[in-house]
């Protein structure tokens, strides 16, 4: 397996959740990473602060620089983006993770919260993409990951939350466009999904508390996921829709269980999973223990 040692990741959303759990495997490498995220004070509803994150990353051995980032606004990003690269000589990787959800349908979504969804979604991510590039560029393995599902078009996806549904599209559109828009240039981009929840304040806040987050996988497995497509070569593995799990498999992993919070749980099926994903062989979302 590759190595991110000394690798310069900018991660947006990474004081919490998927996002830093990205940052502490990267760190065990002794990557670099900048923590670009809203939290610079604690939140009564969400754990963890730019700082706290950074203290983490520092501790598991890698160099952390917490910036406090809200990715609606171009000149925040722009001056982290640049600060980063100032810090530690340049950028290799850059993750799209912060988002935004609200879980409604049209006649109950506030347009406050279907501008929030995109501006953080969407125009976020391409506005972290396009501030990074000019730095990737002169990477010699550069990366850029989405937290975005497969664009699968099913009614099915979209009917009971349109708004959250075309934001988070949205993001994996910039995959599609991007990786074609880069190809020759050797910048990779690709988007890595869950096939089932993660535990996570998402999960907590937005579909059932502590209960639900006993049906979820640990935000390790999409760490070591996103780990291992950003050690591939950039020129190699680009334009993809990874499933967590199925690409993990795919590398040689096969202890799945070590992953769930509550083995004695049935997994929950993530959103925007695919009819035609097959589960990996020999893994089930059924409860292993009773």
């Amino acid at each position: 397996m590759g190595s991110l040692k000394g690798k310069t990741l900018f991660i947006t959303g990474a004081s919490r959740g998927i996002g830093l759990a990205i940052a502490l495997r990267a760190a065990a490498d002794g990557a670099n990473v900048a923590i670009a995220s809203k939290t610079a004070e604690p939140h009564p509803k969400l754990p963890g602060t730019i700082y706290t994150a950074a203290e983490e990353i520092e501790a598991a051995g890698g160099k952390a620089l917490p910036l406090v980032v809200d990715v609606r606004h171009e000149e925040q990003v722009q001056s982290a983006v640049d600060k980063t690269a100032e810090t530690f000589g340049g950028l290799d990787i850059c993750i799209n993770n912060a988002s935004a959800i609200m879980l409604t349908g049209t006649l109950q979504t506030p347009m406050k919260r279907y501008d929030l969804m995109h501006q953080v979604n969407v125009r976020g991510t391409y506005l972290t993409s396009k501030c990074c590039l000019p730095y990737l560029l002169k990477s010699d393995n550069p990366h850029v990951l989405n937290i975005s599902p497969p664009l699968d078009m099913s009614q099915h996806w979209f009917e009971n939350h349109v708004a959250y549904t075309m934001a988070k599209y949205g993001m994996s559109m910039c995959v599609l466009g991007m990786a074609g828009e880069f190809s020759s240039e050797g910048v990779a981009f690709n988007a890595l999904w869950p096939r089932t929840g993660v535990a996570t304040a998402a999960i907590k806040n937005h579909l059932g508390g502590d209960e639900m987050m006993q049906a979820c996988r640990t935000p390790d497995i999409m760490a070591d996921a996103a780990h291992a497509i950003l050690t591939q070569p950039s020129k190699e593995c680009t334009g993809n829709f990874f499933i967590d799990d199925t690409f993990l498999y795919q590398q040689g992993e096969r202890d799945f269980d070590k992953y769930r919070v509550n083995p004695s749980k049935d997994l929950m099926p993530d959103f925007f999973v695919p009819a035609d994903s097959e589960l990996p062989p020999g893994v089930s979302l059924k409860a292993v223990t009773s």
